[in-house]
């Protein structure tokens, strides 16, 4: 049976290739976001249909993945491909952005969980969501979005928990520095990609697709003894330390 699967964040530069990959594989996907424009985009690309939601709102998820299961016969999985960057020291930041860096991050994830688990229940499924290496390891200026993402991190070891007698698998895909949309003013300038180079060991920045595919990997049935996980795919910037020179 195909992957029947809802791709939140699917406009954006990894959400838009996760789409792309599963129905490169023969899957079918329900795109949304929060960006209309967008996502639609990205569906007329694939023929798939799509939605706007607002992801900070878990009864918006509700109806979203309520919506992607009419359109597609059921879901068999969700990846959340939602998120933003707040770098900023915890003295600099303001409480509504503290409170929008866990909405965006955080609370899309609660709801893609909670979704995950009333429509996955009866046939088992898979749950994606995406975290950082900033949850993993100590970065300056990372507090708000490192105590998200790490919130997530816990949010699915314990989804995975709760639901593994039905079968529905929760992992967690934790990036490096990707070039993204997102992150372009990370790299504006020469002397900030080097910065950034020299953090991951391996020597570059990565792509969309590196971290599509991890997700992709993970929404897959053939990978259903795999569960609770947080799958670094950094360059091994959370995890090694390179030899200098």
């Amino acid at each position: 049976m195909s992957q029947r699967v809802l791709v939140l964040g699917g406009g954006g530069g990894i959400g838009s290739e996760v789409a792309r990959l599963l129905v490169a594989a023969g899957g079918r996907v329900f795109i949304a976001g929060r960006d209309a424009a967008k996502v639609a985009a990205v569906a007329d690309e694939l023929a798939m249909p799509w939605a706007p939601v607002e992801a900070t709102d878990p009864d918006a998820i509700d109806a979203c993945a309520d919506a992607a299961a009419a359109a597609l016969g059921g879901l068999t999985g969700i990846a959340n491909c939602v998120g933003s960057l707040l770098l900023k020291p915890a003295h600099l930041t303001s409480t509504a952005e503290w409170t929008a860096t866990l909405a965006t991050n955080l609370t899309s994830g609660f709801g893609c969980v909670r979704a995950a688990g009333r429509l996955l229940k009866a046939d088992g499924g898979s749950v994606v969501l995406v975290s950082s290496a900033a949850a993993r390891i100590g970065l300056a200026n990372h507090e708000a979005i490192a105590a998200a993402k790490a919130g997530l991190e816990g949010l699915a070891r314990s989804a995975a928990a709760t639901y593994a007698r039905q079968r529905i698998r929760f992992n967690v895909v934790a990036p490096g520095l990707v070039r993204t949309p997102l992150t372009r003013g990370l790299v504006a300038n020469e002397l900030a990609e080097k910065a950034s180079l020299a953090m991951h060991p391996l020597g570059r920045l990565g792509e969309p697709g590196d971290v599509a595919r991890a997700i992709a990997w993970l929404l897959d049935p053939a990978q259903g003894w795999i569960t609770g996980q947080v799958l670094g795919v950094d360059g091994g910037l959370a995890d090694v330390k390179a030899r200098p020179g």
